[in-house]
């Protein structure tokens, strides 16, 4: 396997996958895991393995931005700490599982998996916008739900986040305006939660993949170094350049277009699965 071409290709996907980030108000693996997927599928990145390197390496992305996103709605007051330090763990307990279970899931599941979940969240943003309380003002600590069922959930995030190499964002916002969250707090402390899905999954799956066969060169595991880099360094470059486009463009057909987009995603993946 020539390096060089698979660094441009990485390149590639990263170029892309920040412009849509930024471009759809969504960072993270929902993007990242399909661009390094079909980018890995041009050379001989053993098709057992390319979903899971794809997965693991868009989770090691994850850390950096969660970090300084989560540091960024520190400052501003909004995140809910409370409620973070309790359902924090769980996730982390969920996404060491799925980061584990990478091992021993075939890959045409984790392909169906991702794509299935895609799916999900391109219907619901085309059939249900995501709606709730519009509120700036600084986050105050609630009493976080305590109890099987809320572990049970946390747990779950943990588990299909890390399997699908997303962040807390896509999920997280969900369930946190379940509970009364505003949109901002609960973007805000969805960022914790890609914070405690991303480390715990990334080391979990650098760990599973020990080992493994026709991975690419420089991987840890299943994570892939030069991918984390140039990903991450592609993304910080261009999101600013998707976010200027996005000011630029009414959100219902931005929001209406990257659902469509998660669909036909979903579709290509789903058709690598089947045929």
């Amino acid at each position: 396997m020539e390096l060089l071409p698979l660094l441009i290709a990485i390149l590639t996907a990263g170029l892309f996958a920040g412009f849509l980030g930024g471009l759809f108000g969504i960072g993270g693996g929902i993007v990242i895991v399909p661009a390094l997927y079909f980018a890995f599928g041009f050379f001989d990145v053993a098709d057992v393995v390319r979903i899971k390197v794809a997965v693991a390496t868009s989770l090691a992305t994850i850390i950096v931005t969660a970090l300084r996103s989560l540091s960024a709605h520190s400052r501003k007051g909004a995140v809910d700490f409370a409620f973070l330090r309790v359902w924090a763990p769980w996730i982390a307990v969920g996404a060491i599982f799925g980061g584990s279970l990478a091992r021993y899931v075939e890959a045409d599941w984790m392909i169906a998996i991702f794509a299935i979940g895609a799916a999900i969240i391109g219907l619901h943003r085309l059939f249900f916008p995501m709606a709730g309380r519009s509120d700036p003002s600084p986050a105050t600590d609630s009493a976080p739900p305590k109890g099987i069922l809320p572990m049970a959930v946390a747990s779950l995030i943990g588990t299909l986040s890390s399997l699908m190499g997303i962040g807390g964002g896509v999920m997280g916002v969900v369930v946190l305006t379940a509970y009364r969250k505003t949109i901002h707090q609960a973007v805000a402390t969805a960022s914790g939660f890609g914070v405690a899905i991303a480390l715990p999954g990334t080391i979990a799956m650098g760990l599973a993949g020990r080992g493994a066969e026709g991975l690419p060169p420089f991987s840890m595991g299943f994570v892939n170094i030069p991918g984390f880099v140039l990903i991450a360094l592609m993304t910080f470059i261009t999101a600013p350049l998707g976010a200027k486009t996005a000011h630029a463009l009414p959100q219902k057909l931005l929001n209406r277009i990257f659902s469509l987009y998660l669909i036909f995603t979903a579709l290509l993946l789903m058709r690598e699965v089947i045929f």
